[in-house]
């Protein structure tokens, strides 16, 4: 990663509310795209590789993206990608218990979140949806059965992703959501707004 301190990470890192909290070790599942802000338009500045551990120290408010430093630098990440110890578990960090005390970041001021679904970019806007939970198991199999061709966009694979018109949505039988492959991960969307309501892992 770079070892820089972006602008829009240290002007968060300033607005940590209330006393100073413990920062917690977090390792990553897969291989995750480190950024210079909190959303897939910020550009990547790095990658924290599956298994590596990093120092997350602070998560935005109601939404999933965190903070973290390495020994490169600074950046955000996505916490569905990350887990750390919390009571004795591993647990994915968007899962955390309320009681985890990690700091909260104020997100820079500068265009958060964006929608472009003409370039074929993803987006985040993860505090306008809330994933749908796990789906039934009978849904799960009938995707990883009938898998299809992925197709490939810019952006990470988040809930609340909105996709562009020229993705093409698969039904499940008796479902109300569909389902796509996108840069090789199963998906369910919502078809009315072509959001992303839960990820696959």
């Amino acid at each position: 990663m770079n070892r820089v301190l972006f602008p829009a990470l240290a002007g968060a890192l300033l607005a940590m509310s209330g006393t100073a909290l413990a920062d917690t070790a977090v390792s990553a599942v897969a291989d995750l795209n480190v950024r210079a802000g909190p959303g897939p338009q910020y550009p990547v500045i790095g990658v924290l590789a599956a298994g590596q551990s990093a120092t997350l120290t602070g998560c935005i408010e109601n939404s999933k993206w965190c903070t973290i430093a390495e020994a490169g630098g600074n950046g955000w990440v996505y916490s569905d990608y990350v887990t750390g110890d919390f009571g004795g578990s591993r647990v994915v960090v968007t899962r955390r218990p309320a009681n985890a005390e990690i700091a909260v970041v104020a997100p820079p001021t500068d265009n958060i979140y964006t929608t472009d679904t003409y370039t074929g970019a993803i987006v985040s806007n993860d505090d306008a949806i809330e994933s749908i939970g796990r789906p039934p198991a009978e849904v799960g199999t009938y995707v990883t059965t009938h898998r299809v061709d992925p197709v490939y966009l810019d952006g990470e694979v988040v809930t609340g992703a909105t996709l562009p018109d020229t993705v093409e949505l698969r039904e499940i039988p008796d479902y109300r959501y569909r389902y796509v492959y996108v840069n090789n991960q199963p998906a369910l969307v919502d078809p009315g707004t072509r959001r992303i309501v839960y990820v696959m892992r």
